[in-house]
This record gives structure tokens, C-alpha cells and sequence, in this order.
């Protein structure tokens, strides 16, 4: 490898990155902030968050990867144009488009490397990513009953104690009110102190009590006057509270296959042609039982009080040979049936929407492994020439135009997804946002290597210039 090859690619692996990890660490972070009321409070161990982080940053990597190679391969470029270090490569006999070449394998590898990401490690990273957010959310917070609060998390019970001692475990001036046995029998338990402590296994609390009253009222009866109220002392009980819900507990990974999300391209395949079978049967099912509805109707029409006709039956001649009553009778029938068959149209039209829609689902996952990897190069075709052209470097210009360029990618692609989803467009539409950033890309890497002045600000002034003193 010769040594200005070795110099740009230190140049643009640096910023690449740096940028990449910054990209992963701000999606994290919107990530945190989404989900931070389910994890604080919790009593979690810090692996366990940690392993929840690790998942979720998988996840990011196939968007993070573009916006980085976008990013570095600006400012690359416009580095070496700021200091002049392309004029003297162009000085040197090295164009432009050779100096992008570099970069430009690097971005091809990116492509592959993200593609593979997305095809064998994102699967397998969603599957663990969704179950530990779902064993996540569904734990309950650790038990904190502070003094003076009415505790209410232990189903059927509230508890609220005057006061605990330094080792956490020592309460003073207990009350308990206990509804698990429904609302119509309540038991209240007050005593003067107690001590809390865990089963072995976590999966108990139980309190012991002392010198206390258990008081109980049945209020079940129709009599309000006439309560049995029942006043017991105790010098020590114990009650246990069930706790297993407050514990972490990790799922079965076999509950949560099946999402499209976590399927690589030969299942998603396999999974689509499954669906599209099921759709298609589903859809002659329906239309059998149009049919069905249809071949009533006419049944009805060829009824016996019509067999004696000697014309065609026909809706017309049907209603003119019945008497009033029975014509009332038809026009109830007739429209009860069209009611009926409305609501089915209705409803057979909602679940096959509902099947399109799941079905697009894995048509838009296929496709998405492929067009964020092919962003990668796209967004590189886009990010070096436009370095090259504006030659500036540093944080300022190509964090904005960065920015710019790959939020016009997301938008596209956002809003054809969504085209996609609703079954506006195939689901070759998933490429829009692809199509639309190739020209683009294009433009700028003919600019760049041809030495346009197109994006040069002073030649525009020069021909604003000449313009107004032909015009004056």
C-alpha cells in the first residue's frame, strides 16, 4: 500500500470511528430516557442493565453505520481540501477519484460488514433485546415501605408503619389493612412493632408482628345495622407476603420467536411464502361465504310461493305478486340481508387489511437489511465529493451537512415505509429513499472530479457580479 494511501485511510478511520461510537451512545441515550422510569427503582442488578444496554446499542448499529461513514468521509475530504493537502495530492498526479479510493474501499467493506450485521447478529440481538426489556418492565420496584406511607404494592394489602430502624428491618406502630379475601371482608392488623425479613429464595416477606389486635368486619350482608365485628390480641404473628413478582425472573427465549424482526432473510422468506398462502386461502374463504350469503338470497327468491310463476323470477316481478304483508315481510328480509352482508364485507375487509399489513411488515424487514447497508456507499458517494467541494473541515460544516443529508435519507425513507405498510406502493418502495440519494451522489462526484465551480461560493459571486454590470 503506497504511503498517501496509508495517510488517508488514518485520516478517515479516526473520524469514522469516533463518529460511529458517539452515533451508537446518542441513540442509547434516547433509549435510556424512553425507558428510564422501568428501570430505576428496581433494585437491578448492574449486569443486568448493562446486558440490556449491550443489546439495545446491537440494535442501533445498522443506522449509526451510514450516518458515520457520512460524517467522516466529509470531513476527511474537507480536511485535506481546507489544508491544501488535495491540491498538493492533484499537484502529485492523484485526482480526486483517486484519492476517494481509499475511503471508498473501506465504505464497501462497511457495506458487507453491515449487511452480514444485519442478516445474522441483529436477529439474534432483537430476540435478546426484547426479552430482557419485557422481563425488564413487567418486574415490579423493590420493596420500599418508608415510614408514614401507605405502601400499596403487595396485592390485597396496605401497609403503613410509624417508623424502622437504623438496620432496615426493625418497624414500629404497624398497620395492615388486608382486602384479599375482597372488599366485603376486611381485616385490619395493628401492632405495636414487628421485623420484616426475606424467605432464602427471595420469593417471600414475611412479617413478624408483636403485641397486637387483629380486627375483622364482614360487611357482606344486606343488614348494615348488623356487622359481626371480631377483635383478636395477639403477642406475636407472622403474615407472608408474596413477593415473586418483585423478583427478576428471565423468559423463555422460545416465547418470543417468531417476530419478523428477529428472522434473517431465508426465514423471512420462508415466513412470507407461509403467509401469502394462508392470505390467499383466507381471501377464497371469504368470498366463498359472500357467495353462500348470495345463494340464500336466490334460494329465497325461487321459493315455493314462486314456483307457480311462468315468467323469470326476477326482485320486480317477485314484489308485484306478493300481498302487502308478505311484501313487507321481503323488504325486511331483503334489507336485513344487505345489513348482513355489509358488516361481512366489512369485517372480511378489516382482517385482510390486517394480514396485508403483517405481511408488508416482513416484506419492509427484508428489504431494510439491504438498503441500510447499501446506504453506507451511498451516503460515502454523497459525503466525500461534497467535502472535496467545500473544503472545510472540522466539527461546524460536516456535522451539519451531515445531518441535512441523512435526515433527507430517514425522512424518504420514513414516509415510503409507511407508503409500504399501508399497502400504498409495493414493497419496492423501500428503495425510494435510495433512488433519491443516488443522483445526489452522483452530481456531487462528478462536481468533485471534474473541478466544477459549481458549489464555489466566490465564482457565484464573480458571475453575480458580471451579471449586474451588464444589467446596469
Amino acid at each position: 500500500m503506497k504511503r498517501i494511501d496509508r495517510l488517508i485511510l488514518r485520516s478517515f478511520i479516526g473520524p469514522l470511528v469516533l463518529t460511529f461510537t458517539l452515533s451508537v451512545l446518542v441513540l442509547l441515550m434516547q433509549f435510556v430516557w424512553k425507558y428510564v422510569d422501568d428501570l430505576v427503582g428496581k433494585g437491578l442488578d448492574f449486569s443486568v442493565i448493562a446486558e440490556l444496554l449491550l443489546y439495545a446499542s446491537a440494535t442501533f448499529v445498522p443506522m449509526a453505520l451510514p450516518i458515520a461513514v457520512l460524517f467522516a468521509s466529509i470531513m476527511t475530504m474537507g480536511n485535506f481540501g481546507e489544508k491544501y493537502e488535495l491540491v498538493a495530492m492533484k499537484a502529485g498526479g492523484i485526482s480526486v477519484r483517486r484519492a476517494m479510493m481509499p475511503m471508498a474501499f473501506v465504505a464497501f467493506l462497511l457495506t458487507g460488514m453491515a449487511f452480514y450485521f444485519a442478516n445474522n447478529v441483529m436477529p439474534t440481538a432483537m430476540l435478546k433485546y426484547r426479552m430482557t426489556l419485557y422481563d425488564i418492565t413487567h418486574k415490579k420496584p423493590a420493596v420500599n415501605i418508608r415510614p408514614g406511607e401507605y405502601y400499596k404494592d403487595f396485592d390485597g394489602y396496605v401497609i403503613r408503619v410509624g417508623g424502622k430502624g437504623r438496620d432496615g428491618r426493625t418497624l414500629q406502630d404497624v398497620l395492615i389493612y388486608d382486602h384479599s379475601k375482597g372488599m366485603n371482608e376486611t381485616n385490619v392488623i395493628v401492632a405495636k412493632r414487628g421485623v420484616m425479613q426475606a424467605s432464602p429464595d427471595n420469593m417471600y416477606l414475611k412479617f413478624t408482628l408483636f403485641d397486637g389486635y387483629s380486627y375483622s368486619e364482614n360487611s357482606s350482608g344486606n343488614n348494615h345495622r348488623k356487622r359481626p365485628l371480631t377483635s383478636i390480641g395477639f403477642e406475636q404473628q407472622s403474615i407472608n407476603f408474596d413477593i415473586s413478582s418483585f423478583v427478576y425472573n428471565r423468559s423463555v427465549e422460545e416465547n418470543f420467536k417468531g417476530s419478523y424482526q428477529m428472522m434473517n432473510i431465508n426465514q423471512l422468506d420462508t415466513s412470507i411464502t407461509q403467509l401469502e398462502k394462508a392470505y390467499q386461502e383466507r381471501l377464497e374463504q371469504y368470498l366463498g361465504n359472500i357467495h353462500i350469503n348470495l345463494h340464500a338470497w336466490n334460494s329465497y327468491l325461487e321459493s315455493d310461493t314462486l314456483l307457480h310463476a311462468a315468467e323469470p323470477v326476477t326482485p320486480k316481478t317477485f314484489i308485484s305478486t306478493l300481498e302487502p304483508r308478505e311484501r313487507r315481510s321481503a323488504y325486511l328480509h331483503a334489507r336485513n340481508a344487505a345489513i348482513s352482508a355489509r358488516q361481512d364485507a366489512s369485517m372480511y375487509a378489516e382482517l385482510l387489511d390486517s394480514d396485508r399489513e403483517y405481511i408488508n411488515r416482513h416484506y419492509i424487514e427484508w428489504h431494510r437489511k439491504f438498503t441500510l447497508s447499501i446506504a453506507c456507499l451511498l451516503l460515502f458517494l454523497i459525503g466525500a465529493p461534497f467535502g472535496s467541494i467545500v473544503r472545510k473541515g472540522g466539527l461546524g460544516l460536516p456535522l451539519v451537512a451531515s445531518v441535512g443529508f441523512f435526515v433527507l435519507y430517514y425522512v424518504v425513507g420514513m414516509i415510503a415505509e409507511k407508503a409500504v405498510r399501508e399497502s400504498a406502493m409495493g414493497p419496492e418502495g423501500m428503495w425510494i429513499s435510495s433512488l433519491v440519494m443516488l443522483p445526489i451522489g452522483i452530481v456531487l462526484t462528478l462536481q468533485a472530479t471534474t473541478d466544477s465551480s459549481f458549489f464555489d461560493g466566490s465564482s457565484w459571486r464573480k458571475f453575480f457580479a458580471r451579471l449586474f454590470k451588464r444589467s446596469k
